[in-house]
């Protein structure tokens, strides 16, 4: 198995639980509204072509269609998608969810409008040559859109994440760059660096509220979330 095989294994055997977490029902009305506005605030008006990279079970590409945005989400876990297009089945405007790589999307130049993620930078290889790639699929004007945080700025290990290292051993975490990133500038100098402008970094404090009411998941703790973005 090559480093990406390790790491779509430990996303597809996580899908299940990952995704019942994401729909909690005591907290999920509260979410899709906190997300929804969000992402209205990040994007321009609808309708946008927008891909979701590294969709996982598509709680981005759900919320950003539910604005009447165009949307495509990838993601290389099976598992994942899965779930995603279960989701899908469920709502009119549904994303199309397709088997795709983050770092290396399969679309022509010029395909969208905006670029869009969450949770998914820091487990990027190569994320320089992923943000220059999104760049070439970004019409004039576009943007990138990205959400995270500092999950693990003292090292990703079983400490902190049990039966992680299975799959994100010393190979795989010596290719993530952003993995251990102890300040979101990190991340936000890739997309700089990249070659997007007009940088910006906007803390998620409503996300912030709910996590320190709800709780956060198991092996995190109550942290800030970013969104960052630029244009190209």
């Amino acid at each position: 198995m090559t480093a990406q095989d390790r790491i779509n294994a430990y996303w597809t055997g996580r899908a299940p639980a990952y995704d019942a977490y994401q729909q909690r029902p005591e907290r999920l009305a509260d979410d899709r509204a906190a997300w929804a506005e969000i992402w209205k605030q990040a994007l321009p008006p609808a309708p946008l072509d927008v891909l979701d990279i590294g969709t996982g079970s598509g709680h981005v590409a759900m919320s950003v269609a539910g604005l009447g945005h165009r949307v495509t989400g990838i993601d290389l876990s099976e598992g994942m998608l899965e779930q995603a297009r279960r989701h899908a089945a469920e709502v009119t405007n549904a994303p199309d969810f397709r088997l795709g790589d983050a770092v290396a999307p399969d679309f022509p130049d010029a395909s969208f409008d905006a670029v869009v993620g969450r949770y998914v930078t820091w487990t990027l290889r190569e994320p320089g040559t992923a943000v220059a790639n999104w760049i070439r699929l970004l019409r004039p004007g576009g943007l990138v859109a990205m959400v995270d945080s500092t999950w693990f700025p003292d090292g990703l290990d079983e400490q902190t994440q049990p039966g992680v290292t299975a799959f994100y051993d010393e190979e795989v975490r010596s290719l993530l760059p952003l993995a251990t990133a102890k300040s979101i500038d990190e991340t936000a100098l890739v997309l700089a660096a990249s070659g997007l402008k007009d940088i910006k970094v906007t803390p998620l404090t409503t996300i912030y509220d709910l996590d320190q009411r709800y709780g956060v998941s198991p092996g995190h703790e109550v942290q800030m979330q970013f969104l960052i973005s630029g244009r190209v």
